[in-house]
């Protein structure tokens, strides 16, 4: 089995008027099915609206769906009796790091989710250690978080979660307050835990440049999955994307327009070697 497996999931949210009476529905998830393998790097796209957050609250059981089934780690997330043991397999990272500090000093806010597991001490501090080391963070473990920069506190988030073992990090949006260089940081720590440490990552951005390192790109809109495959595949669509409301990097983008203006440029360009590379065989 997949370490993520969903069928059909259907999430509706309802809004009431103050008497209680039913005003409206919205379909957050409308028939979501997903296939993720331990391991994997998979980024989920849509702009704003078309579900993708409701999903990542889904994937840490924050959400349940009112239909569909969803299994994690081999885990029915309908089942109440899974809730925790789902939740330390599948770590979740907000948008907003300051939402997810709680200490003063670095090394101890890392040190509060082992903590609540009720983790040796001894085992805490080799895994608080650790996982500053994976992040970059290692030199900043006894600095207050107020001082640090956004990508800086954001990495601090990852590896709060990372002391607690998961074997996923769901991220959502955890760059979209950043700027680029602090993005670059984040994205850099992010797959490195990934190819590293075999953790299974979910990204959910809209920052094309980022889905570029995925290994599986996941497309949503309205609530359902339009699109799926290797960031190539998705990449080579420009005109599908376009659709859906998204732009697409802009390295491939100018690899598109060229095409279109006569030059025999491959579909699916992702980064300016492979453009260049491709103009140079060209001439």
């Amino acid at each position: 089995m997949n370490f993520i497996e969903a069928r059909k999931l259907i999430f509706e949210y309802i809004r009431r008027d103050e008497e209680g009476n039913v005003e409206g529905i919205l379909t957050a998830l409308d028939g979501v099915n997903l296939d993720i393998k331990q391991g994997e790097f998979v980024a989920i796209l849509g702009h704003n609206g078309s579900g993708k957050s409701t999903l990542a609250k889904h994937l840490n059981v924050l959400l349940r769906a009112g239909e569909g089934t969803l299994w994690i780690d081999g885990k029915d997330a309908q089942d109440e009796q899974y809730l925790w043991e789902i939740r330390r397999s599948a770590g979740m990272v907000f948008q907003n790091p300051d939402n997810q500090m709680v200490a003063s000093v670095v090394e101890e806010d890392v040190a509060f989710g082992p903590e609540n597991l009720g983790v040796p001490s001894e085992e805490i501090r080799n895994r608080v250690e650790s996982s500053l080391h994976s992040t970059g963070m290692l030199s900043y473990r006894k600095h207050s978080p107020n001082k640090l920069s956004g990508g800086q506190k954001q990495r601090v988030a990852i590896a709060g979660v990372m002391a607690m073992e998961p074997k996923c990090i769901v991220l959502d949006e955890p760059t979209a307050m950043l700027d680029p260089n602090g993005r670059k940081e984040v994205m850099n720590a992010v797959e490195r835990l990934n190819r590293e440490k075999g953790i299974t990552v979910i990204l959910i951005t809209h920052y094309m440049e980022e889905v570029i390192r995925a290994h599986k790109v996941y497309v949503m809109d309205r609530g359902k999955v339009v699109m799926q495959g290797t960031p190539r595949e998705i990449f080579s669509q420009v005109d599908t994307l376009k659709s859906c409301r998204l732009d697409v990097p802009q390295i491939t983008l100018l690899a598109y327009e060229l095409r279109k203006a006569g030059l025999q440029v491959p579909e699916g360009i992702l980064t300016g070697q492979e453009l260049v590379e491709a103009l140079c065989q060209l001439y």
